[in-house]
């Protein structure tokens, strides 16, 4: 079983419903692999929504039935602040969310889906 954990760009390219979506879909689709989504991405998704004015309840029922949604503790929230310092030294606008993306990756050993560049340089992580 291969481990994935999809961040805000992943989820709007799926939900989009564009080429690089497709990607998406085939990974979720995959009964091998185990989908993952970090909360703090689960809200940035919500926000993006809004801003559209599109219907957040459709991003939100898509990533909760199709993804386990990792909850933000103190612990997750500590690793993430340490990867956050850590990558803003060679990756001057890294976000804090992208910041817990990586932690739950970490935590999880799984490989964040994206097409965000601030993870180009991530081992871990599959440029979509």
């Amino acid at each position: 079983m291969t481990e994935y954990i999809l961040d805000a760009y992943s989820w709007m390219e799926y939900l989009d419903g564009s080429t690089r979506g497709a990607k998406v879909r085939n990974l979720i689709e995959n009964q091998k692999n185990k989908i993952y989504t970090c909360a703090v991405t689960l809200a940035e998704v919500i926000s993006k929504f809004i801003r559209k004015n599109l219907d957040h309840k459709i991003a939100v029922n898509a990533i909760t039935s199709n993804s386990r949604v990792i909850s933000v503790d103190d612990k997750l929230s500590l690793l993430a602040g340490e990867l956050h310092a850590q990558m803003r030294k060679n990756v001057r606008d890294f976000g804090l969310a992208d910041a817990y993306v990586l932690a739950c990756a970490k935590k999880h050993l799984a490989i964040i889906v994206t097409g965000d560049p601030h993870f180009k340089t991530v081992k871990d992580a599959m440029m979509i």
